[in-house]
């Protein structure tokens, strides 16, 4: 089996160009997790690296299966300029750990919260995450191996993690959809949820 790791990084390049920044975290007892900025005109791209190193696996089974389970890499896309957003590389960093650490999948639709700012007077907290297929295509493994997703997340208020959580992902989505909320603007107040 080739290095997943390797692949995963060739794919972020062939979708989003050669990345200007990168840093890595490790966190006790995981592995290494980078994070690599991609500046696409006035939109900047954060792309994990290292989350689909291992498959996540479900946190009641008794033993973890090394090869077979879900891989996904996180990416965020946001307007620079407006905010430190930079400063959201330790945040997506503990995303991208979260399945090592707290043994969660990480799937469409599902939230994820850091309990503080996503970077410095940010109004979110918390990410909703998106289905794969769009900005970076899915990466097949060799079998019995899935393929890597690439999750979008969007950033939530906590008044729309709120909302989200009573009338679903879907329902969420459709509001911005409607109000033609700009889901990069990393300064965005809570869409209407009247």
């Amino acid at each position: 089996m080739a290095d997943v790791l390797a692949l995963v990084e060739a794919r972020l390049l062939t979708g989003l160009g050669e990345p200007d920044a990168r840093a890595a975290v490790t966190f006790l007892g995981t592995d290494r997790v980078e994070v690599l900025r991609f500046t696409d005109g006035d939109v900047v791209r954060y792309a994990t690296l290292g989350m689909s190193a291992q498959p996540m696996a479900d946190p009641t089974a008794a033993l973890a299966d090394p090869v077979k389970g879900p891989r996904a890499e996180l990416l965020l896309s946001v307007r620079g300029g407006l905010a430190d957003t930079d400063k959201v590389l330790r945040p997506l960093a503990v995303l991208a750990a979260s399945p090592q650490v707290e043994g969660l999948i990480v799937a469409p639709g599902a939230s994820l919260d850091v309990g503080e700012p996503l970077w410095p007077g940010a109004p979110f907290t918390s990410v909703l995450v998106a289905e794969s297929g769009g900005l970076v295509e899915d990466l097949a493994l060799d079998e019995p191996m899935d393929p890597v997703r690439f999750l979008p997340l969007l950033p939530m208020t906590p008044n729309e993690a709120a909302w989200k959580r009573v009338h679903g992902a879907a329902a969420l989505q459709e509001r911005w959809l409607n109000s033609g909320t700009d889901l990069r603007d990393p300064l965005r107040k809570s869409v209407s949820l009247d």
